[in-house]
């Protein structure tokens, strides 16, 4: 294979602002202790946190031809990320998204989808699909035409002997839509939801209940849930851990670099529990610093945060 992992789905510039309290309209301008422009998308920070790791990546998208794709770009292939499939689009801009937090660990996020909306199949041919060991998609509630296609599209992974995980992120609509969901359930080996993302999505307001809803449509169910760790659920098989003590800078991007661990980990063969700790390992290491890529752990720094020393 020439590939360990290819991530579908978006990678657009982030524009970091904070703290920020109540916004001022009536053209007042105010200002914030910190400001940073960085690689963002949901897809992008998991592909760069799981090249970090050590894992084989590539890319396969879509961007605008303007200097936000260009940055893009760069910023991808900086980190070990293949990019020989990101799409360069002739007619809509990259995406943009400003992230406004708060001093208490919450953000708003304000996209511009630009391309994301071309995003499509056509994107993930299919010689990408059968080089690799395992494919993730994220964002799928902003790539409506991708998520459409994204049922066939992880089945001809399958087909190649490929496993898949899937992170839909936030719907922006609140519709969380379980008639275009389902079907990419029952060809998903990983759902990785965060714990307001699997209570919307099930329709079950206690987490455990919402982890086993979703795992008797087939995908193992691992749920982020921030300060107090994480859990899996596969069939029957409930398992939880705690999170790993940091002093939180920046919590953009931690999802990601959370699915990023759990997928390097059980590419390397790893059972559930030990994957879960490395996973939860990735995603508070990445909060050291301000961006969701610039704190990304490698591999011996995450297995040293789980007391691991290196498992292979």
């Amino acid at each position: 294979m020439a590939f360990d992992l290819v991530v579908i789905g978006d990678a657009n510039p982030d524009v970091v602002l904070g703290p920020v309290g109540a916004l001022a309209f009536g053209q007042r301008e105010q200002l914030v202790e910190q400001g940073r422009l960085v690689l963002g998308g949901s897809a992008a920070i998991m592909a760069c946190g799981a090249a970090r790791l050590g894992v084989r990546v590539a890319f396969a998208g879509r961007v605008g031809d303007d200097p936000a794709g260009a940055f893009v770009r760069e910023e991808l292939a900086a980190r070990g990320v293949d990019v020989g499939h990101l799409v360069q689009d002739p007619r809509l801009p990259t995406p943009l998204t400003a992230v406004l937090t708060t001093g208490d660990g919450d953000r708003a996020v304000l996209t511009a989808a630009g391309c994301l909306t071309a995003t499509g199949p056509e994107d993930v041919p299919s010689a990408l699909l059968s080089a690799t060991r395992h494919v993730h998609a994220a964002s799928f509630f902003l790539m409506p035409r991708l998520a459409r296609a994204l049922p066939e599209l992880f089945a001809q992974a399958r087909a190649y002997g490929a496993t898949t995980s899937l992170d839909t992120n936030d719907d922006p609509a609140a519709r969380w839509d379980r008639a275009a969901v389902d079907p990419v359930l029952k060809v998903t080996d990983l759902l990785l939801p965060n714990a307001a993302e699997a209570r919307a999505l099930s329709g079950e307001p206690q987490l455990t209940d919402a982890a086993a809803s979703l795992a008797r449509h087939g995908p193992t169910v691992v749920v982020k849930d921030g300060e107090r760790g994480a859990l899996t659920c596969a069939g029957a098989r409930l398992l939880r851990t705690g999170a790993v003590p940091v002093a939180p800078v920046d919590a953009v991007g931690a999802g990601d670099s959370f699915d990023a661990g759990f997928v390097a980990a059980r590419l390397r063969g790893l059972d559930l529990r030990t994957s879960l700790a490395v996973a939860v390992a990735c995603g508070s290491l990445s909060t050291r610093a301000h961006g969701g890529t610039a704190a990304q752990p490698t591999w011996d720094e995450a297995c040293a945060a789980t007391d691991l020393k290196g498992t292979e």
